[in-house]
């Protein structure tokens, strides 16, 4: 057990420097499973999630070694794999999913336990077993399992309700070994999508209209191993972003890509930021109180509601009043009642949160729910006078890799507590 406790009012200054992102990478890990061999992946967050996903990848026959020094996972895949992802692993981390479709394109069948993951609302897998069905697969759900088999999938022409990220990556995934040509329309754009897609076109995969609503995908006998560069974390960038913002300072974000994040950054300007973009970095500075923005919350290239939270948290100490509004997830806000202990003035009423910027906030003992609610408390705490004390940060660990002593070098107090029971 361990906690996070941080001793508002420093203003950040400084460099931090982006790894990989953690929505690409365990998703990179399980499309390894599609070719024999050894690939290996680069800029590699050192992250708990990491480490369950190799677990699980080990779980299923292949050889996983994560050199946290070098940043990078070698994944050694065999000819034959075990089909089953179960309970234990899967339960912790809701991107297990994704190994559904690399399973059942190598395997020609797939049982995988019904994931867990933060618990910011539902999230359905109705859309992956729509569009495995019309690529041919038999898919049930059953004793706490979805089960699929499909001895050889077919190419379909698949439309997504919702440009669903996870659906997306599941479909791509299946599609490149398919018999003949799937087209995924309504898909998802965001920019872990495209290194998916990258990659497997490295390992020999047929993909076009990449980064686009629509994927054209050309079936493909063998995929080959190959050597891979996450793409950086632009959540993470976007934190800390709103990090120099919330304490009037400055931050410069390297390795990261402002287009990535152009809404975010826009967002942070309006505030009264001055953001300067570079090739492969942006620098935020702050040097007055920032003004109120309302956010609205949409799939990719819109706000990305993984940044909801920390937007709700430089709200709660602007000037003026800001509604904020999530279309993803609708357990998101739940957040917003830690945020109250520290003196925020949240009020929400269905998808919608109405924040009124208060002059300051203070510290008192908040926990976690979920990463990203862990990343705006942290942001709360920064600028709160006194100790805030973040229980649950496990969850925090989860997506943002040394966090606690990036912060340090940045110049705030925070110091990580671990408690014998």
């Amino acid at each position: 057990m361990e906690s996070w406790e941080i001793v508002g009012g420093a203003r950040l200054v400084g460099e931090v420097r982006l790894t990989g992102a953690k929505n690409s990478v365990l998703k990179l890990m399980a499309a390894a499973l599609l070719a024999p061999g050894r690939t290996v992946l680069t800029e590699v967050p050192d992250i708990l999630d990491v480490d369950i996903m190799g677990q699980l990848l080990t779980r299923l026959g292949a050889q996983v070694v994560h050199d946290r020094p070098a940043g990078a996972v070698a994944i050694d895949v065999p000819d034959q794999l075990d089909h089953r992802a179960d309970y234990d692993l899967v339960r912790r981390m809701r991107a297990s999913i994704s190994v559904l479709g690399p399973l059942l394109a190598r395997c020609g069948e797939a049982d995988i336990a019904l994931p867990g993951g933060d618990n910011i609302g539902s999230r359905g897998l109705d859309m992956h077993i729509a569009g495995l069905e019309r690529m041919g697969a038999q898919v049930s759900v059953q004793h706490g399992y979805l089960q699929a088999v499909a001895r050889q999938l077919r190419g379909s022409t698949i439309w997504l309700d919702f440009p669903s990220v996870g659906a997306t990556e599941s479909l791509l995934m299946a599609a490149v070994t398919a018999e003949g040509r799937t087209v995924i329309d309504n898909a998802a754009r965001e920019p872990e999508i495209v290194d998916i897609a990258n990659m497997m076109v490295q390992m020999g995969a047929q993909i076009s209209g990449i980064g686009t609503s629509t994927l054209t995908v050309e079936g493909v006998d063998v995929l080959q191993p190959v050597h891979h560069v996450t793409v950086s974390d632009r959540i993470v960038a976007g934190t800390w972003a709103v990090a120099a913002a919330i304490t009037q300072g400055e931050i410069t974000v390297i390795n990261a890509f402002a287009e990535h994040l152009e809404i975010a950054l826009d967002k942070l300007a309006t505030a009264g930021a001055h953001v300067d973009v570079h090739a492969d970095s942006f620098t935020v500075s702050m040097d007055t109180r920032p003004k109120s923005v309302d956010i609205v919350t949409l799939p990719y290239p819109g706000f990305p509601t993984d940044l909801q939270p920390q937007f709700i948290a430089l709200n709660a100490i602007s000037l003026g009043a800001s509604l904020v509004t999530e279309n993803l997830f609708e357990a998101r806000f739940r957040f917003v009642h830690e945020l109250a202990r520290l003196g925020a003035d949240v009020q929400t009423e269905g998808h919608h949160a109405l924040v009124r910027g208060q002059p300051g906030l203070s510290g008192a003992p908040v926990e976690a729910t979920d990463i990203r609610a862990g990343a705006g408390l942290v942001l709360a705490g920064l600028v709160a006078d006194g100790v805030t004390t973040i229980h649950e940060v496990h969850h925090i660990d989860r997506g943002y890799a040394g966090m606690v002593e990036d912060l340090q070098r940045l110049g705030a107090t925070i110091e990580r507590i671990r408690h014998s029971d």
